[in-house]
């Protein structure tokens, strides 16, 4: 009766939005080609846009998407990112601190595409310490879709060999 309730699990609602990834067809318009007919790889490298279109999908997340790139050009531009630069980032583009702050800033970093810090300051003034930020690009996300891509590479190449291995035996 105990194993009975165990498998018994509530109907999935589908993966959170915050842990997915926009993946549309490689063969749809929104993706530019990446492999020839044989499926070798092309010689050509995706914008920032196009990569970022990965995480906030502009068909989708239009808003989220935009200040995604200027953000992410930023830290192109400066390599090093810390509180101010992102204050006046805000403040200069208009864009809600909860949007940054909530959706943008998290996803970047739960995607592993920039890297959060925290610099600990003392205060002298008010004796309480503040905790800044710090951001850098990261090359976690590649790394990352790297692994999977490998990884898929080599059990295709696996299967492969070991078919043509029991075609001679």
């Amino acid at each position: 009766m105990a194993e009975e309730q165990e498998t018994r699990k509530i109907a999935s609602r589908g993966i959170p939005s915050k842990e997915s990834i926009y993946l549309p067809a490689y063969y749809s318009e929104e993706v530019r080609r990446f492999q020839d007919d044989n499926e070798n790889m092309s010689r050509n490298i995706w914008r920032i846009e196009e990569i970022t279109n990965f995480i906030f999908p502009s068909k989708y997340q239009a808003v989220y998407h935009e200040i995604a790139i200027k953000f992410i050009n930023l830290l192109f531009e400066k390599q090093i990112v810390r509180s101010e630069d992102i204050s006046k980032f805000i403040s200069e583009n208009k864009i809600s601190k909860a949007t940054f702050y909530n959706r943008i800033l998290p996803r970047l970093r739960r995607v592993g595409m920039i890297k959060l810090e925290r610099e600990i300051e003392d205060d002298l003034k008010a004796t309480k310490k503040r905790r800044k930020m710090k951001i850098s690009l990261s090359k976690t996300f590649g790394n990352y879709f790297n692994k999977i891509g490998e990884s898929w590479l080599a059990a295709i190449d696996d299967a492969r060999s070991r078919k043509q291995q029991n075609r001679l035996l």
